[in-house]
């Protein structure tokens, strides 16, 4: 009897450990994240603001309407503007990563034809998908081909009516 006892016990200790993870493992995809997420950035290294509305497809794919701005004012930003588009990856520990390829706007002095820029950025998402937390990891600015360093974070909020929740 004590035999079967702590066979049981082991095999618990050894299963259940387990199990929860691959509970765990199907918190997140890439569905978690599915609307339209109001949104802001602040860079430390510029310094630069953005605010704007991102749109997450629920399988991939990302597009944003934002307005820039920097506290030198070289920008000349007057209203929002669009055309970013680019994909994000979530991971079952909702984690995740994204890649931004930025809209046309170019900085003074860059060239019409030159790189429109990069920006990977890697999140964590919290309650439930409502909101996302992240950093810049690399970005590339317009007309370069070397990622630049930067202390950027970045936050989204779900979009939603009282109905939503």
């Amino acid at each position: 009897m004590k035999n079967w006892l702590w066979k049981g016990i082991v095999a618990a200790a050894i299963a259940l450990p387990a199990l929860s993870g691959i509970a765990r493992a199907e918190g997140c995809t890439n569905a978690t994240l599915n609307g339209a997420y109001a949104f802001s950035v602040v860079d430390f290294t510029t310094p630069l603001v953005v605010v704007g509305i991102g749109h997450f497809d629920g399988k991939g794919g990302f597009s944003q309407v934002d307005y820039r701005r920097d506290s030198l004012r070289t920008m000349n930003a007057r209203d929002f503007a669009g055309g970013e588009t680019g994909s994000y990856a979530v991971n079952p520990d909702c984690t995740g990563s994204q890649l931004i390829h930025l809209s046309v706007r170019r900085p003074p002095g860059v060239p019409i034809g030159a790189s429109h820029g990069e920006i990977e950025n890697r999140f964590v998402i919290s309650d439930g998908g409502r909101s996302i937390h992240g950093v810049v990891a690399q970005s590339t600015p317009p007309g370069q081909t070397q990622p630049q360093p930067t202390q950027t974070r970045v936050d989204f909020w779900k979009v939603a009516s009282e109905q939503d929740n």
